[in-house]
């Protein structure tokens, strides 16, 4: 099969979906693998690197999508993208449907075939090629929260781990999944004072096992209002898999938070879990509401593309690697991936 691997367009993004190492071994298999020149230069893959494995460079988008049947991506195809797309294209990419209505119309009016990563499960339900991203996530949105409580960025000027005769800086983490997870764990090794709420028991005991200054809860309202009142940094990490996230934060909430105090929404590529959350990209990832700074830049991982590239490579090679043999339709995993099919929106989150 052709396989095409175009440049990500989004603002400020800098992943590639297929590392040369990955190209190599869809090419050994027998598969033409074609990627857009400087598509991996972000990611600090030269176009040289794809060439000395096989891989065949196309000048310009255009080129890459006439030659590529099966379109191994990153992020949700926009504007330019959407103008390569043809119905014989099989794409593989995060697609975040659930909130963008208008992609979604704009794909099934293609008629292509689109099975998203956010969407693929294994056996055990869990979401494997969500998994890595989300661990970045989790890890950034502490990273870029800490620094906004800086006061030159707006903050209200505390150190998070705080320290001898200065109070810590307190985190609340909406969902313990790997996201979420990760998010608690990097405050909680940071000295704050964390609290993570989930709905499930054997989350909140790991949650638990970080340490002593880490309290999981579940997340009735009313503990929630209270906690959130009280955050300087509150991390959003809700996920109803391929679904809109919840809305677990009110306005009132953010109301009641100290101004200077940060909200970070991991959420936001499924629409985000705090009420009125509205997408920012890296160009200008934050805006302030009540006194709040809010932090929703829809493809956090960008900001580090060489190891994202790497992590999300490694885990999308097998799927691809099926997809291109095309017996892939009857295999579980990726048949739960599907979103949209000839025209017709098929995963039951969607409809």
């Amino acid at each position: 099969m052709r396989i095409g691997v175009p440049k990500e367009t989004k603002t400020l993004e800098g992943r590639v979906a297929l590392v040369p190492a990955a190209c190599g071994d869809l090419v050994r298999a027998g598969h033409e693998v074609y990627i857009e020149s400087g598509a991996g230069i972000k990611s600090g893959f030269l176009d040289e690197a794809f060439t000395k494995v096989g891989v065949k460079i196309a000048p310009d988008a255009a080129a890459l999508y006439e030659k590529g049947e099966l379109i191994v991506k990153v992020k949700e195809p926009i504007a330019g993208d959407l103008s390569h797309l043809k119905s014989h294209h099989l794409l593989f990419c995060y697609l975040h449907l659930a909130p963008e209505p208008e992609l979604t119309k704009r794909l099934l009016d293609i008629g292509l075939c689109g099975v998203a990563f956010e969407s693929v499960e294994d056996g055990q339900g869990g979401l494997p090629l969500l998994a890595p991203m989300s661990v970045i996530a989790g890890r950034i949105a502490v990273q870029v929260g800490t620094h906004l409580l800086h006061q030159p960025a707006g903050g209200k000027g505390i150190l998070l781990g705080g320290l001898p005769a200065a109070e810590r800086g307190k985190v609340v983490v909406l969902g313990a999944g790997a996201a979420g997870g990760n998010s608690a764990a990097l405050a909680a090794a940071m000295g704050a004072q964390v609290v993570v709420f989930d709905k499930r028991p054997d989350r909140l005991e790991q949650m638990m096992a970080l340490g002593a200054n880490v309290t999981a809860l579940y997340p009735y309202e009313s503990y929630v209002a209270r906690e959130v009142a009280t955050a300087d940094m509150v991390v959003g990490a809700v996920l109803v898999p391929s679904a809109r996230a919840p809305r677990v934060v009110t306005t009132e909430m953010i109301k009641s938070m100290e101004l200077g105090s940060v909200i970070v929404d991991i959420s936001i590529d499924q629409g985000g879990c705090v009420e009125g959350i509205r997408p920012t990209t890296y160009a200008a990832p934050t805006y302030v509401e009540h006194g709040v700074t809010h932090f929703a830049v829809t493809n956090m991982p960008g900001a580090v593309p060489q190891t994202s590239s790497q992590a999300i490579s490694a885990a999308i090679l097998p799927y691809t690697m099926r997809l291109a043999s095309g017996q892939w339709r009857d295999y579980e995993p990726l048949k739960r991936g599907i979103n949209i099919d000839g025209g017709k929106v098929v995963h039951p989150a969607l409809l």
